[in-house]
């Protein structure tokens, strides 16, 4: 057994289908993301970090049994109904710092040479980030999107919205239908919407379809959020692979199709420039919108890549 296959066996994964067990993987794995903030957010309506104490705030949490001492006027009056015993709702104090995952599952994710698919690392690095948040006591929201649909993911600090979360990129990975209906700028403009002021916001994509559009919607995402932008990629998105003899191979972006010829000094160094100007210009605009930039590559466990300073 080869390392590749060593580590996807580990994860129980193969690196192009998706199932919990792999997301499940990163439950034992917090440690590995250090989620406290970066800067201070400017924000009136919420705080920077998660407030431990329960009380009467704002934010719903839980309902739990009633005990000697708690206010009358927080019993769950529904819930009591149903279970026959008496409930309180408790609140979380805004003083909490949501966590929203933003992960692209679009057509042009499902593509990889080495390790696994990039829309694949995209479940792995959100599920890391889910489970980590977790652990914290944060809440975890977001939106999961591909060329077809949307879903969105209201914030809430328990294990089952990590596991619905999970369960959502599961359902929507590896669409049939290629019919562009929604697009990377709307699933932006969302989560623009969706979170608070106050939160951290993770955009998980290869930011093949970054519009201007887009572009705005994320630089004003970061007047009052902080934003780290994980732009994922493949080594053959940076450099064509070495062959011993020169051979012709057909190359698609799921629109066009060209044939490439492997093995030509010349025909290297010009995609390695063009696909260098690309992901340069790429990294230039995302830290122009005051994003937090962390490239992870598809061709290697996220062990070795996270923790990591960003660009």
């Amino acid at each position: 057994m080869n390392l590749v296959n060593q580590w996807l066996s580990e994860r129980h994964a193969n690196g192009y289908e998706l199932g919990i067990k792999e997301l499940l993987h990163y439950q034992n794995k917090p440690n590995l993301l250090d989620l406290s903030p970066r800067r201070t957010i400017q924000a009136k309506l919420a705080g920077s970090y998660l407030a431990k104490t329960k009380g009467r705030g704002m934010e719903f949490d839980e309902a739990r049994h009633y005990q000697q001492g708690d206010d009358i006027r927080a019993i769950d009056w529904r819930v009591t109904a149903r279970t026959g015993k008496t409930h309180t709702k408790i609140y979380r104090e805004e003083k909490e710092r949501p966590v929203f995952i933003l992960a692209d599952l679009s057509a042009s994710m499902y593509f990889g040479t080495q390790y696994m698919f990039k829309s694949v690392q995209v479940a792995h690095l959100a599920s890391l980030i889910a489970w980590s948040a977790q652990k914290r006591g944060d809440r975890i929201g977001g939106l999961v999107f591909n060329q077809q649909q949307h879903r969105e993911y209201k914030p809430y600090t328990r294990r089952k919205a990590v596991l619905s979360f999970l369960h959502g990129m599961i359902e929507f990975h590896q669409t049939d239908n290629p019919t562009q209906q929604f697009s990377f700028a709307e699933a932006c403009a969302r989560v623009r919407r969706l979170a608070h002021p106050g939160s951290v916001i993770f955009i998980l994509s290869d930011f093949l379809h970054l519009d201007e559009t887009a572009r705005q919607h994320i630089s004003r995402m970061t007047r009052h959020c902080e934003v780290i932008a994980h732009p994922i990629t493949d080594p053959f998105e940076h450099a064509l692979p070495k062959v011993a003899v020169p051979q012709q191979v057909a190359m698609t972006d799921g629109k066009a199709q060209q044939t490439i010829t492997l093995g030509e000094r010349e025909t290297e160094l010009q995609y390695q420039q063009q696909h260098q100007q690309h992901y340069e210009k790429l990294i230039h605009t995302l830290k122009q919108s005051r994003c937090q930039v962390k490239p992870i590559s598809s061709a290697l466990p996220l062990e070795q890549q996270v923790g990591g300073k960003s660009q």
